[in-house]
This record gives structure tokens, C-alpha cells and sequence, in this order.
């Protein structure tokens, strides 16, 4: 019989994301409608090895889900990596009578949860939060939506000074070493290439686009961050194709991590909450809440990595529109 639980520790770790509030918010009210009590472990990891543990309510976290990042702050931390941090990590847990936890965060924080369980019978349920949806075991990764929407909204403005002056636009998203934020902020904003890190082919048709380009009409470039040529490298490589363009770069960094979650996000946060705590309660452990093709799913912590490639689908449409 699986033993009941009573107290769940919940925290955020990795980069902020927008949902993580939302997914906290739904968490904590799933918890307390099993009768369970929910505390805060500011930090992340190094809130578990401070001690830095606060209660949490349903009206506090009600009020914040339509915030972006996190409340209950996030960091990295150097000292979980250690056996000595994790052992007084499981202490305070110990101490302040957590027997369930749940993460929110990306593979870095799942594979921190992993090497705590390997000392202790805790159970643990992840849900992934990265804005750059580069997890296996979901579809979508909180952040993502909101992500892609701020960067869809700042190439079209972009797009209105670049039309003005007959520019052309490099502009560099975030992601890492994923391109989901550059295919889907650039195919949204009628992006005319697009340069994403698992698909390095890309800058010769973009080369080879513009030998002859004299229009004027803007012309825009996405460039993933995770792409290795970075910013300089294909500026350079334009003019030396093409030195009558008239260019300009632009690096919209972490703008795209900030600002209020989308509906979609919000929506997210909600499923993925409620599901992590109903699979504590089912006595489930070290697996990761996601969404795959619309329903929920567990996968366990040992099957999930970053995802470094881009599906069929979406690479057809970036060489329809962009090649």
C-alpha cells in the first residue's frame, strides 16, 4: 500500500520560464484538495541545502499566476553537485517532514533529482520548464509559447523600421542549442530565412537568396543563439555576398524569458501541476509530467534528455518559406 502523504516540498530550478507560476498555483491547489500541505523551497537546490523553506497557500499563489518567472526565486547550484550538498540537502528534507518533492525546471533539474534519489527513497515528480522546448518526453515545455510570442512580436517591429528603410534584419532569438524558438517566431513574423543550429546547410540558401537582392522590401533573418556562426560571423558573410544591403543586427536575448506567460503557457502550468501531484499521490516517482499529443504523460527521469532535432513537419515549411 502506498504510504500517504502529507507534506510536499515544490521548487524551481534552471532558468525562470513563464507558467512556472501558474503550474506552482495549480500544485498547491490539487494538494490541498487531497488534504496535503505544500512549502516553497526558494532557490531551488540551494534553498534545500539553506533551508530556505517557506508554506504555501492557494490565495497567495492565486494572486501570481499571471506573472512571469518565478516567486520562488531560482538559481544554480554548484554545491547540490556535491555528495556532501545533497546529504544536507535530504536533511532539512528530513526536517521539515517533506515525503513527496516536485521540480519544476528543465534536464539539468531532473538529473539533479535523479542523483538525490540516489540516496534517498524520496519521491519525486518533474515538470518541465525551459522556454526552449528542448525536452524530450513533451511537446511543449513551459515558456515556450510565451517565449516565441515575445520574439514574434519584436521581429515585427522590427519588420516596420527595416520596410522604412529598405533593411535588411538579423536577428538573433534565444533557444540554446535548440531552434524551436527561431522556426516558430520565424515562420509566425514571415521570416525570409532562417538559421537554426540542426540544420547548418541553411546559410548558403540564405547566401544564395540574396546574390542578386536589390528589392525593397525588408528582408528579415532569424538566428537561433544555438546556431555556432553567431551574429558576427553571418553579418560578415552577408557582405561579403551582397555589400550594397544595407544591415542591421539585432540580439533580442533575454527579453524573451521575462513578461507575462500566453494562455497556452498558462494552460500548461495547470494541466502539468495537477498531474504531478495526482501521480505523487498515485505513488509514482522520478518520472517527468509532459504533453504529448494533447494528453498527459509520465516519462521517466532516466529516459529524458535535450532534444536536438526538429521534427519533419517543421522542416519542410522552413524550406517552403525560407529557401
Amino acid at each position: 500500500m502506498t504510504k500517504k502523504l502529507k507534506h510536499i516540498g515544490l521548487f524551481t530550478s534552471g532558468g525562470d520560464a513563464p507558467g512556472m507560476n501558474a503550474a506552482l498555483y495549480a500544485a498547491v491547489k490539487t494538494a490541498a484538495a487531497n488534504g496535503i500541505s505544500v512549502s516553497g523551497i526558494r532557490k531551488g537546490f540551494e534553498g534545500l541545502i539553506d533551508n530556505d523553506i517557506v508554506a504555501l497557500t492557494t490565495c497567495q499563489l492565486q494572486k501570481t499566476m499571471h506573472l512571469g518567472g518565478t516567486i520562488l526565486k531560482t538559481a544554480r547550484s554548484d554545491r547540490f553537485r556535491t555528495i556532501e550538498g545533497r546529504k544536507i540537502a535530504l536533511q532539512n528534507i528530513h526536517k521539515n517532514e517533506i515525503d513527496g518533492l516536485i521540480a519544476i525546471g528543465g534536464d539539468g533539474t531532473f538529473r539533479g533529482i535523479s542523483l538525490l534519489s540516489d540516496i534517498s527513497d524520496i519521491p519525486c515528480i518533474g515538470i518541465p520548464g525551459t522556454i526552449d522546448n528542448d525536452t524530450v518526453g513533451t511537446d511543449y515545455t513551459l515558456g515556450f509559447d510565451s517565449a516565441v510570442n515575445t520574439a514574434m512580436t519584436c521581429i515585427d517591429n522590427i519588420r516596420d523600421t527595416a520596410e522604412s528603410h529598405n533593411r535588411m534584419f538579423v536577428v538573433e532569438v534565444m533557444g540554446r542549442d535548440s531552434g524551436y524558438i527561431g522556426v516558430y517566431s520565424g515562420l509566425t513574423s514571415g521570416a525570409d530565412s532562417i538559421l537554426i543550429p540542426e540544420s547548418p546547410q541553411d546559410l548558403e540558401y540564405l547566401l544564395d537568396k540574396i546574390k542578386g537582392y536589390n528589392s525593397e522590401d525588408a528582408f528579415i533573418v532569424v538566428l537561433s543563439e544555438g546556431n555556432k556562426l553567431g551574429l558576427n560571423y553571418v553579418s560578415s558573410k552577408i557582405r561579403q555576398v551582397n555589400d550594397e544591403i544595407d544591415l542591421r543586427f539585432c540580439k533580442l536575448g533575454h527579453i524573451q524569458r521575462g513578461g507575462n506567460p500566453s494562455a497556452s503557457d498558462r494552460m500548461l502550468g495547470i494541466r502539468l501541476g495537477v498531474m504531478a501531484v495526482n501521480a505523487l499521490v498515485q505513488g509514482e516517482s522520478n518520472k517527468m509530467a509532459g504533453i504529448c499529443d494533447n494528453q498527459l504523460v509520465l516519462t521517466p527521469f532516466s529516459k529524458i534528455a535535450k532534444q536536438h532535432s526538429i521534427d519533419r513537419e517543421l522542416r519542410s515549411l522552413v524550406e517552403l518559406f525560407c529557401h
